[in-house]
């Protein structure tokens, strides 16, 4: 069986970097990814005043300032929209000044999400340029803290739920937020964790989350940890090593049940995965996921899955592409709102490879061959689709050519070598 590793999981990443800045002392964080959007938030936060010592992968040493700093130039966030939201959550909490902004991919993707709910708590937030998008100016309130809110949002978001929680954490206000979903729950289980008198949960209504700061000193407790494997990473090898039927096992990854939808419909399609638990990290479940190959099936799910393997439905699709029968996802609509519309490109690019492929509203409708593919793929400079068509382009007799290979770096440097281990190129 091939044993791999995977870099850190970059959701937790940005997190526990924000979450190390706002602890009392200093942090130790092992196994950083060296990907493009943490990058983007570490730069960031030494604009405003955060003060690290090495760099990924290696160990990183992390001291938050006594105070923070206006930022006089704009922070350019790049092409992370985590970066950019849990920063405007942030800065609204601490009463800073700065100007966030982004490559033009992420200047399209949507921020009234972020900024309504934010300027609901009383934070001063305004666009610089059209409305609803980056650039936005985060400004000091004139005085007070912030108002208590209780919001049951509309789309399920971790990064605005994140957002509100840094705000309400940091300006010591309460915050309720009832959601019908299951978006990820790094920031709950971190701050948690670091000391934060924070309760949710979750049941068939979906998550629940309130932090009460009453009687609370407003301090947290630095970190030293290591951040798990990114299983959004481990996904793309998986399903290489299915569609190649070998067996993998990937060591050390995040096991978050908020993360783990995809290895539950690779089950469901024939596929044999299981996990094994070996211990925790910051509040994060940890362990080893190993596969075995099996005919592989057809899969349907909705949006109530969605949230839970939302960065999988590149790779999802590319399983349906090579499964018998037809696939259908349903739910997936937040997918026009990414790096790319995923859903339009999927759609195309498959379609152009010879995969009979139908675009919908929310979701696509896939049926499976096993015809070779081949012909040229455009991914609009998004990761996820990078990698995915990436490992279709590995299966024996696929000529399928990645239009900006690089892209990758976004999520996983070295992703080309690490799939060569699981799928080698044909000579």
């Amino acid at each position: 069986m091939l044993e791999l590793r995977v870099p850190g999981d970059k959701s937790i990443a940005h997190r526990h970097l924000i979450g190390s800045g706002l602890a009392r002392g200093r942090s130790m964080l092992r196994g950083l990814p060296p990907s493009a959007d943490v990058m983007a938030t570490l730069r960031a936060l030494r604009e405003l005043g955060l003060e690290a010592i090495g760099g990924a992968p290696g160990p990183v040493e992390v001291k938050g300032p006594a105070s923070w700093n206006d930022a006089p130039a704009p922070i350019h966030c790049a092409n992370s929209g985590t970066t950019a939201r849990l920063l405007a959550g942030l800065l609204a909490g601490l009463g800073r000044s700065a100007e966030l902004d982004g490559d033009e991919s992420l200047r399209r993707r949507p921020m009234d999400r972020v900024v309504y709910p934010l300027q609901a708590m009383g934070a001063r937030l305004r666009y610089v340029g059209s409305r609803g998008r980056l650039p936005i100016l985060v400004e000091p309130r004139a005085s007070g803290s912030l108002r208590s809110l209780r919001y049951r949002p509309r789309v399920s978001s971790a990064q605005v739920k994140s957002a509100l929680l840094l705000a309400a954490v940091t300006s010591r206000t309460e915050l309720e937020i009832r959601d019908r979903g299951e978006p990820r729950d790094h920031t709950e289980r971190l701050l948690k964790h670091m000391g934060a008198p924070l309760s949710f949960s979750t049941g068939p209504e979906g998550q629940w989350m309130h932090f009460d700061p009453s009687g609370w000193d407003g301090k947290l407790r630095p970190l030293d940890t290591l951040v798990p494997g990114d299983v959004s990473s481990a996904a793309f090898l998986i399903a290489g090593a299915v569609l190649g039927g070998h067996s993998v096992r990937i060591r050390n990854v995040g096991l978050n049940p908020t993360r783990t939808g995809f290895l539950e419909i690779l089950n469901a399609m024939g596929a044999s995965v299981g996990s094994v638990a070996t211990g925790e990290a910051a509040g994060e479940p940890v362990g080893d996921v190993e596969a075995l190959p099996g005919t592989l099936g057809p899969f349907r799910f909705d949006g109530t899955v969605v949230p839970r393997l939302i960065d999988e439905i590149p790779i999802l699709a590319v399983l349906a592409a090579r499964a018998e029968g037809t696939s259908e996802i349903r739910g997936a609509g937040e997918l026009r709102h990414k790096e790319s519309d995923r859903l339009a490109l999927l759609a195309a690019n498959l379609g152009a490879l010879g995969v009979e492929c139908e675009e919908l509203e929310d979701g696509l409708r896939i049926r499976g061959t096993r015809a070779v593919l081949r012909g040229g793929v455009r991914t609009g400079g998004d990761h996820r689709l990078a990698m995915a068509f990436g490992v279709l382009s590995r299966l024996p007799g696929c000529r399928v050519g990645i239009d900006a290979p690089e892209c990758v770096a976004v999520s996983f440097p070295g992703f080309w070598e690490a799939l060569d281990r699981v799928l080698p190129k044909e000579s």
